[in-house]
């Protein structure tokens, strides 16, 4: 029996501590492609409800070549709110693919909100016109602000942003998360926003449509982030059927995300205009959706990036895992 192995923890203080949103990026473009070249592997999601209201999901993959190997336990607890908590939870596990044996364990929530808003500023990148000025999100929850915060980076001339909140009144808090990056103002009503922008970013539970087709205007793209469930959407009926489509993995987001209710549609994937962004060609007509349901890849790179950090600089707690 071997009595010399460790096992590292890091708690959300230590991820806050180590995320950089530059390093996320860079993390989340490599799981991207790595996926699209074959390289790295996503294991079929497990995604179920629970009798006690919460959703629970398990998102697995690995990257042979690179031994890396993990999975993120993850899901949606609405309940949590009224504890004063947050309704994501999520950990995140790496293994030693050689044995077996797991190498540290990591709060999972901060890295699900960061590698999503890196995921939604590379669609951006690829598929947003490069003079968008004008953008609408929907939601003010954590989700919606990594969404804003990323799309002020990426995106130079974007000066307008307009919000949908769950109750339509204003958020003074969310506001002020970007009132000095650009104008920020709660919308009237949801057509109307849609209608005046450049970029649509939905980042809410996904319960229902939030706007109709026809208040989406040519030229328009669309960061699809809160479905991720069977019967989730949060976009209306045909719009997928006028739109150019892109995905983070295909085979899952028909089964979990927007193209669920399109599923013949044609699509191709993120990772692939990434290897070769010349295969993406937009005209100044064109609507275009990414529909992102959250690759596996995504969680383990930007983990494996946390873990060498905190290995570097001797942070989190080591604890003995004899085996």
């Amino acid at each position: 029996m071997r009595n010399d192995a460790r096992l590292l923890l890091l708690d959300m203080h230590t991820v806050d501590q180590l995320l950089v949103p530059e390093d996320v990026l860079a993390a989340v473009r490599d799981a991207f492609t790595l996926h699209s070249q074959g390289v790295g592997r996503v294991f079929p999601v497990i995604r179920e409800p629970l009798s006690t209201g919460g959703i629970f999901g398990i998102k697995a993959g690995d990257v042979q070549s690179q031994a890396l190997l993990g999975f993120k336990a993850a899901g949606f607890w609405p309940s949590n709110r009224a504890l004063g908590g947050e309704p994501h939870q999520a950990t995140i596990a790496l293994f030693n693919p050689e044995t077996g044996r797991p190498v540290c364990i990591i709060d999972g929530n901060a890295i699900t909100t960061v590698r999503t808003g890196a995921a939604g500023a590379l669609g951006l990148q690829i598929l947003a016109r490069p003079e968008s000025e004008r953008l609408v999100v929907f939601g003010t929850g954590v989700q919606a602000r990594s969404q804003l915060n990323f799309a002020l980076r990426v995106l130079t001339r974007l000066r307008h942003v307009q919000y949908v909140s769950a109750d339509g009144r204003s958020d003074p808090g969310f506001e002020a998360l970007f009132n000095q990056r650009c104008d920020i103002q709660c919308a009237s009503g949801a057509d109307d926003a849609v209608a005046e922008a450049d970029v649509v970013i939905t980042a809410t539970p996904g319960g229902r449509p939030l706007f109709s087709a026809e208040a989406v205007r040519q030229g328009t793209h669309i960061n699809c982030v809160g479905a991720d469930t069977r019967g989730k959407r949060e976009l209306p009926e045909g719009i997928l059927a006028q739109a150019r489509l892109v995905a983070d993995d295909q085979h899952q987001a028909r089964q979990l995300g927007e193209l669920q209710w399109a599923p013949n549609e044609v699509s191709v994937e993120l990772g692939t205009l990434l290897l070769d962004p010349a295969a993406f060609q937009r005209a100044a007509t064109d609507i275009s959706i990414f529909d992102m349901t959250g690759l596996a890849l995504q969680d383990l790179t930007v983990a494996r990036l946390i873990y060498q950090k905190a290995c570097e600089q001797g942070l989190g707690n080591s604890i003995a895992w004899a085996w």
